[in-house]
């Protein structure tokens, strides 16, 4: 119940951020919530999924840094689309946060404490640290548990996420055979802070084992990491897309927050690139 209210609350209060193109694609739909395991560590997560049996092809969703359920309210807009379109959507909160809050420290606390006690470069390691170990390790549990489900397409199965979750989605898929995946400003805001970022970002990008599409609003705080993560791919041969969208709002914040608040702008790009190779990965 708590959740219901709090996703109605959440689709209630940012309609500034709305086109009517947004209004009219919104279905009313409720989230089966998850729980998985990590080990003996327990973990929550929000399904939306077609009617019907399946198989369907899946997106595994990583939030960003957002505290508590505040990333609820990116998985309410984002969700619908790939409903409409026949595909699952599956968001796990990563510990410290929303339906995991209970299961370790939250990733926000803990960079802060670090840049504290450390400044900017430790805060920075802290960062590099908890991304590369608990926050993937929590995201490929969520893997491992939607790959168990009869009701999902295990050949297509795609990653995605804005922010921090953009930086887990490129981690995750060196791991994972990943169908496709999606990146949407991962690192713009702490990539001219952090050249660990940068580096483990690079070498990771060219280790992935799946295409990805990169996107950000032109008013994002940095458009510097799409841009070089996409020249690391194709030095490295491998399948990408790049695309800049026009200004969201008139702060960077709000360009930061494209992902969620112009979902009906960036959706079909990145549906088509998504649903064409993993349409690709099946029929291998």
């Amino acid at each position: 119940m708590k959740l219901t209210i709090f996703i109605l609350f959440l689709l209630c209060s940012s309609r500034q951020f709305e086109t009517p193109a947004f209004a009219a694609e919104e279905r009313a739909l409720m989230p089966d919530v998850i729980h998985f395991y990590l080990g003996k560590l327990p973990l929550g997560g929000v399904l939306y999924k077609p009617d019907g049996k399946g198989p369907f092809p899946a997106i595994l969703y990583n939030h960003g840094k957002g505290a508590k359920m505040i990333n609820s309210q990116t998985a309410a807009r984002i969700a619908p689309y790939f409903v409409k379109h026949g595909w699952a959507f599956f968001m796990p909160y990563r510990r410290g946060q929303g339906l995991s809050e209970d299961s370790g420290s939250y990733i926000g606390d803990e960079i802060k404490k670090a840049g504290r006690s450390g400044g900017a470069k430790a805060a920075s390691t802290k960062t590099i640290s908890l991304l590369k170990t608990e926050q993937l390790d929590d995201q490929l549990a969520a893997y491992a548990w939607l790959k168990k489900q009869t009701f999902i397409d295990h050949k297509r199965i795609a990653v995605g996420g804005n922010s921090f979750g953009g930086i887990e989605s490129i981690l995750a898929a060196t791991k994972e055979p990943f169908c496709a995946g999606f990146d949407a400003s991962g690192g713009a805001d702490s990539w001219q802070s952090s050249p660990e970022l940068q580096k483990l970002l690079k070498k990771s990008v060219r280790m992935v084992k799946c295409p990805i599409y990169f996107f950000q609003a032109e008013n994002d705080y940095d458009l510097t990491p799409s841009r070089a993560l996409s020249a690391e791919m194709k030095s490295a041969g491998k399948k990408f897309e790049l695309k800049i969208y026009p200004k969201q709002g008139t702060t960077t914040k709000e360009g930061h927050a494209f992902n969620t608040h112009a979902v009906n702008i960036w959706f079909p790009d990145v549906f088509a690139f998504l649903d064409h190779a993993c349409h690709l990965q099946s029929t291998k």
